[in-house]
């Protein structure tokens, strides 16, 4: 116990210090006037205002948000998965797949969000289709170039002991491309908050994305940042668990 305590303070200890240090310099300098509250409020007021809206926010908002980003999340890596391995079985997809997904990342959120809302309206799949295009293209370059990447000595290897290409795919590509293949999922779950939020921004009824686009009319700004501050504490979560089942899958593989 006394070792990990150690380790976590080896590791994290100078952060939480920073983090400490920046939030005490932060209050002091809005407590002292040196920066108006209505334009950046004190962590106080902000942990005020979250205690102060915990229930709207915990059991109306926070949930709508996650289930989009849970649902965007699940369908970007199923579909994510499918096209990377068929662009890596074949060539003729690649060549015809890859300079669409490049071309999707490079139209605005903001610009395409409200065609999604016109073809959808304000329902929920309106903001899963913006969240599934923040999310998507991470997973499927992840995927396919943590394929293509994958072990050539190896794969000779198995080649001259007779092994056909599915054997190859499943004892040594996979294997190998998995760390890659979790640092695209890591990023794609952190697109998902981004493009949930952007999508409840432009068109929604609920969640946290909504919740701080109406505050920010009303001049909230500590309940802004209390939306701000689940939504960041979201995305630190959710990647810490694709983190955590990282590490569980690859010890698995190593024993």
């Amino acid at each position: 116990m006394k070792s990990r305590l150690k380790k976590w303070t080896d590791d994290y200890g100078l952060f939480v210090l920073v983090v400490v240090l920046l939030i005490s310099i932060w209050e002091w300098v809005v407590r002292n006037g040196l920066i108006p509250s209505f334009i950046l409020p004190s962590p106080s007021s902000i942990w005020k205002s979250l205690l102060e809206n915990r229930q709207l926010l915990l059991e109306q908002h926070l949930p709508a948000t996650l289930n989009e980003v849970l649902l965007g999340f699940v369908l970007s890596l199923i579909g994510g998965v499918i096209f990377g391995v068929g662009m890596h079985f074949s060539r003729a997809l690649e060549k015809v797949l890859y300079p669409f997904l490049v071309i999707s990342q490079t139209v605005p959120l903001i610009a395409i969000s409200p065609i999604f809302i016109m073809w959808f309206g304000y329902s929920i799949w309106s903001k899963i289709a913006v969240t599934i295009l923040t999310a998507f293209f991470p997973i499927v370059v992840s995927a396919y170039d943590g394929l293509k990447a994958g072990g050539t000595e190896y794969r000779e290897l198995l080649l001259t002991m007779g092994a056909n290409r599915w054997q190859i795919f499943k004892k040594i590509q996979v294997p190998l491309a998995l760390p890659t293949f979790f640092s695209g999922l890591k990023m794609s779950v952190v697109y998902c908050v981004v493009g949930a939020t952007i999508g409840e921004w432009l068109g929604a009824s609920e969640g946290l994305g909504y919740f701080s686009r109406r505050m920010s009319g009303n001049l909230q700004a500590d309940a802004v940042f209390a939306a701000i501050f689940l939504l960041s504490l979201l995305g630190i979560i959710l990647f810490l668990l694709i983190g955590f089942i990282e590490k569980q899958l690859l010890k698995n593989k190593v024993r």
